[in-house]
């Protein structure tokens, strides 16, 4: 039969039933959902729609670009796992990425990105810290990464004196998985970003 969005097959509002006097139209069509699934085996369908326009349905997706707001960067990472979904907890049982679905995210490209802004590995334990300080000091401390240029310092220094971290996002990053909400609409855009 096909998924069809029109009136023609749906009672008046007086409650009354309507006869069909004309067949169906191809812009009153509906297509079936995406129901994009989070797997490594990328799947973008391209899809021809009204006008000649162009969608991008996402069938299977593990990436996507997330925007860390407050510190205003965005960095490519890997989806880990949906969590919670306000609408519907079967979306969550079988893994499918929607719009303000929350999903676990890689939080390396975010840390990495932390490490070179503010010069501060964070997630890092103190406590592990401390030992690899002692072990540090046992070898001669010859593991000097990078020697950073005395204007790259003052720098670093400044940004630090702004530095604000929640709490509870640094126990994400200790984790290794940050939350996220998604914020495109995979099956309309083939992308999965937030």
């Amino acid at each position: 039969m096909g998924i069809s969005r029109d009136s023609m097959h749906k009672r008046r509002a007086t409650g009354g039933k309507k006869k069909a006097w004309r067949k169906k139209r191809k812009y009153e069509l509906g297509r079936q959902p995406a129901n994009t699934k989070l797997s490594s085996n990328k799947t973008v369908r391209r899809i021809r729609v009204r006008g000649g326009n162009v969608k991008w349905r996402a069938l299977r997706l593990d990436t996507g670009n997330y925007s860390w707001g407050s510190e205003a960067v965005t960095r490519k990472t890997r989806i880990l796992d949906v969590v919670y979904n306000a609408s519907n907890n079967e979306l969550v049982r079988t893994q499918t990425l929607v719009r303000s679905a929350i999903v676990q995210v890689d939080a390396a490209p975010f840390k990495q990105w932390y490490l070179q802004h503010y010069g501060i590995d964070i997630g890092r334990k103190k406590k592990v810290a401390a030992s690899k300080k002692e072990t540090e000091e046992g070898e001669g401390a010859t593991t000097e990464e990078t020697k950073k240029s005395n204007h790259v310092q003052r720098k670093i220094e400044k940004r630090q004196k702004d530095r604000k971290l929640d709490a509870h996002i640094e126990e994400q990053f200790g984790g290794g998985r940050l939350l996220a909400c998604i914020s495109s609409r995979p099956g309309q855009c083939g992308r999965c970003d937030g």
